[in-house]
């Protein structure tokens, strides 16, 4: 079978998206070799590399096409699909190219979350109704529709009316590497390489409203005189960082809540974290908080479950569905839940093994090999 991808993310985007379908086409092509895998990638990018046989890169040819490569992506492609007689497409970041209907290709929409729905004052104007133009078409003309959680398809079915059979659910899985147990030198190597302290929480998330911080820095606020340990952001932000930051200000709490790309840079380090440092720097944290108001799945629970770490999340959207009976569930608007679930970590060592005990045990759920069967099966069922 010939696979198509739109690939833009995969080649171009760091985090998210780009992940998302990094960690999907190496796993697909990994697990089903018997298949040919065409990536279309609308300009040069870095991100991804595969030195397989049967994972092809493909990139718009006529200069009009590689001059206006938006359009060549959303639209044009799919006379390249014809061309290269690919048998089903599979947009896994929310869109599928206008005009696949008519081209008798069946075609796969992976849909993570209907954020510019949901939370269009997180997006610009423009933004918003470019996304749910494409989120749309693509829940109505796709084929098989691919949610990453329950909650995703549940409003999928409310905000579009979709038909629930259309809807498939296949939790995914996460990087290979956070399975791994980091030694006890590479976790030191970690901490002096960014600069960390020897204990810490973490929060790990871009800083937005969605993403809770105001709460987490307000059970700081609450615990700070019995708790010492600082808690590490990992994540970029701009107003509600700000906000973020008058309120530990306001309070003294200015040491007790490091925002590690700006603490990088202080120190006179690049601001980045290499992917290979991830699970040591997870692995080396007391606890991470993860008390989102929505999620459309929360990748880092299971991101630090795999390692070992326990995890504080929120009662709220699909991360009870994912956490499962592994996680201390906070009601997000509680700075006073939030504080009870960082002090149970820190304080009780018994309650603190449980908790890992469990979260190792949870993430096999989203095993690489599950995961993998699921979009396959998904893939079958589209082209039935």
């Amino acid at each position: 079978m010939n696979i198509g991808f739109d690939a833009k993310r995969a080649y171009h985007n760091k985090t998210g998206l780009g992940f998302f379908s990094r960690v999907l086409i190496n796993l697909l092509a990994s697990s089903f070799p018997q298949h040919q895998y065409y990536l279309f990638n609308p300009k040069p990018g870095a991100l991804f590399r595969s030195g397989a046989a049967h994972v092809k890169e493909v990139r718009p040819q006529q200069p009009l096409h590689r001059w206006l490569n938006s359009a060549w992506r959303s639209k044009w492609v799919v006379k390249d699909l014809q061309r290269l007689k690919i048998d089903l497409y599979h947009g896994p970041s929310q869109e599928i190219p206008m005009g696949i209907p008519h081209t008798g290709i069946p075609s796969v929409v992976t849909i993570h979350d209907l954020f510019p729905e949901l939370y269009p004052g997180d997006f610009k104007p423009i933004d918003v109704k470019i996304y749910r133009t494409k989120l749309r078409y693509a829940c109505k003309e796709a084929n098989k529709i691919m949610a990453i959680s329950e909650e995703t398809k549940n409003h999928i079915i409310d905000r579009y009316q979709t038909d629930p059979a259309k809807i498939d659910v296949a939790y995914q899985s996460c990087d290979p590497i956070f399975t791994q147990i980091a030694t006890a030198a590479k976790k030191e190597e970690v901490r002096i390489k960014y600069n960390l302290p020897q204990q810490f929480f973490l929060h790990v998330g871009t800083i937005i409203e969605r993403k809770n911080l105001l709460n987490i820095c307000k059970a700081i606020h609450l615990i700070h005189k019995d708790i010492p340990t600082p808690l590490v952001v990992i994540g970029k932000g701009g107003a509600y960082k700000q906000k973020c930051q008058a309120f530990l200000e306001e309070h003294g709490l200015q040491d007790r809540v490091i925002f590690l790309f700006d603490h990088l840079v202080a120190a006179g380090k690049k601001p980045f974290i290499e992917t290979e440092d991830f699970p040591a720097l997870y692995q080396s944290a007391i606890a991470m908080i993860y008390p989102s108001f929505y999620e459309g799945f929360g990748m880092p629970i299971i991101e630090a479950m795999s390692g070992g770490v326990p995890v504080i999340t929120s009662t709220t959207s699909c991360l009870p569905e994912i956490a499962g009976d592994a996680a201390f569930l906070a009601d997000p608007q509680s700075p006073v839940q939030l504080a009870e679930g960082l002090t149970a970590f820190y304080d009780d060592a018994v309650y603190r093994q449980q908790a890992v005990d469990k979260g190792l045990i949870n993430a096999k759920r989203f095993a690489a090999d599950t995961y993998a069967a699921s979009v396959m099966n998904i893939y079958q069922n589209a082209m039935s």
